[in-house]
């Protein structure tokens, strides 16, 4: 395989990590524009242990995740005293403390970045995003998954019928926060280098993307929309290398995604992927892959 084709293809593994930290949330209604403070926590974390501690990759990659989880449960609580926009403001103000701590630590490279010697390669990041999925498949099949679609669907209908609404949106944001770190340990340690310039309020946006884009109604949404997000403008821009007639894509690909995305949202809001269209392609199968 080529150097080219296993980058792209480890970006696009711990894109879709990083997309399933913020849809656990998403799906209980809770809007996270903070993912890269948790990518970052984790990152950092397990970057940290491994490159100044020795500790092998098995080991710093689950601390980088418990070490965000931490952390999410923490903010949580004064995050969740806020609603609608100010809650989104909320979740961007602590991404921009946690980068704004990290760059003042001079021991985990400050503001020229975290390098770190140990690589992960395919064989580590693909099984680990995979694990991700099922595991976020297998959740959203719990009574947690029950009650976490309840919230998003009516929070007063699921207040109703006995659902703890702030100890579900607490353990959703816990649950994200965790996953999130874990996909930051898998960041650090695929391309060897982080910092908190390139993993900022863009990376958020693009994320949070990701997840809308895909569709929240379904566990599926986040998969497709971290595909769609990362092989579209690859692809956009390797016609134009493959094209003459196609040289504009390589400078204007993102213009001409932008506009795919605003058609996108005019034509299906509610995301690429929705229950009502999983009932169509499997009639009886919807509501039970959806749960």
């Amino acid at each position: 395989m080529s150097g080219y084709l296993s980058s792209l293809l480890g970006l696009l593994a711990v894109n879709v990590i990083v997309a399933y930290s913020v849809f656990v949330p998403a799906a209980a209604g809770l809007l996270n524009l903070g993912a890269a403070g948790f990518v970052l926590v984790g990152a950092y974390t397990a970057g940290g242990l491994s490159s100044l501690q020795g500790l092998p990759l098995a080991l710093a990659a689950p601390a980088g995740a418990a070490m965000a989880g931490l952390v999410a449960f923490a903010v949580s609580f004064p995050i969740l005293r806020t609603r609608g926009i100010y809650m989104v403001l909320a979740t961007f103000a602590f991404a921009e403390v946690v980068a704004g701590v990290l760059l003042n630590i001079p021991a985990l490279g400050g503001a020229a970045g975290l390098t770190v010697m140990e690589f992960a390669g395919l064989d580590v990041v693909v099984p680990v995003a995979l694990g991700v999925v099922a595991f976020v498949f297998w959740l959203m099949q719990t009574r947690f998954g029950l009650a976490v679609r309840a919230l998003h669907d009516d929070e007063s209908v699921a207040q109703l019928f006995g659902v703890n609404l702030r100890l579900t949106q607490v353990a959703a944001l816990t649950i994200g926060g965790a996953i999130g770190g874990l996909g930051g340990a898998m960041l650090v340690h695929q391309f060897n280098f982080i910092d908190v310039q390139s993993t900022g309020v863009l990376f958020s946006i693009y994320v949070l993307l990701y997840v809308l884009m895909g569709g929240t109604q379904t566990v599926w949404g986040p998969l497709v929309g971290a595909l769609f997000f990362t092989l579209v403008p690859e692809g956009l821009r390797r016609l134009s290398e493959l094209d003459p007639a196609l040289k504009f894509l390589e400078g204007g690909r993102y213009m001409v995604f932008g506009v795919a995305v605003v058609l996108l949202m005019m034509v299906r809001p509610q995301g690429l992927v929705t229950r009502t269209m999983l009932e169509r392609l499997a009639p009886g199968a919807g509501a039970r892959r959806t749960q």
